[in-house]
């Protein structure tokens, strides 16, 4: 029988193996996640709050490599360790990176493939939504575990408010936005319903109560954007 963990990861496994989808992914998200350059860019200011300039960054949930190519470029001392489940996403990642690549460990799996660190940063954008509540406190805990005392950790996922009316003007928006960015119109109208269909979405005010049952007691709201919410936080 399955344990709800690997239910969990093999749903967002799932959800990166399509070749499609990871050919599409270096535009995709900009066009559903508003102001996405943005996002990363107050990423990379919030971990150089705390963060040395020869930090090395734990990065889970790397497939893809647009966070570590803006973190990477802005930040030329940083060393990064890359974690994602997708193969043809960290292929993806390795193209995109280029002669980053020097300053990149990635790592094909999970939090428990992570080194142990202790890492003087951490990053989890756009992942924390495919892993359902226990799991999601769990990932957290463990990144929690792999920071040295007061490193900074910044999490932005999908989150909005969850009650039956809330939700469906949420993600009415939610596909407006995507539209008006240019998505597909089958692709958006799919995601909406598979958003619509997962039990995996919670309210911004539960997602940061699971932050701060991981360890991240000053968990802190710092992006909100439409269905997107995100937090920085320390060890």
């Amino acid at each position: 029988m399955k344990t709800s963990t690997e239910d969990s990861n093999n749903r967002f496994l799932k959800s990166f193996q399509d070749p499609q989808a990871v050919a599409d992914y270096v535009d995709g998200p900009r066009r559903y996640v508003p102001g996405l350059a943005d996002l990363h860019r107050m990423t990379g200011l919030l971990l150089a709050e705390r963060a040395p300039e020869d930090a090395r960054v734990l990065v889970l949930g790397a497939g893809g490599g647009l966070e570590l190519k803006a973190l990477s470029d802005a930040h030329p001392g940083w060393r990064f360790v890359g974690v994602d489940p997708a193969e043809p996403m960290l292929d993806l990642a390795r193209e995109v990176l280029g002669p980053s690549m020097t300053r990149i460990e990635l790592v094909q799996g999970y939090i428990d493939d992570a080194p142990q660190g202790p890492f003087d940063a951490a990053v989890c954008l756009l992942t924390l939504h495919f892993l359902s509540p226990d799991e999601r406190r769990r990932t957290a805990g463990e990144i929690h575990h792999r920071l040295k005392p007061g490193a900074p950790f910044v999490a932005a996922h999908c989150s909005f408010p969850q009650g039956a009316e809330e939700r469906r003007t949420w993600l009415s928006r939610y596909a407006a936005f995507a539209l008006a960015s240019g998505a597909d119109p089958e692709q958006v109208g799919a995601a909406r319903a598979a958003i619509e269909a997962s039990e995996m979405t919670l309210d911004p005010g539960h997602d940061e109560e699971l932050l701060r049952e991981a360890g991240f007691a000053d968990a802190s709201l710092f992006y909100a954007a439409f269905t997107w919410r995100g937090w920085t936080a320390h060890a």
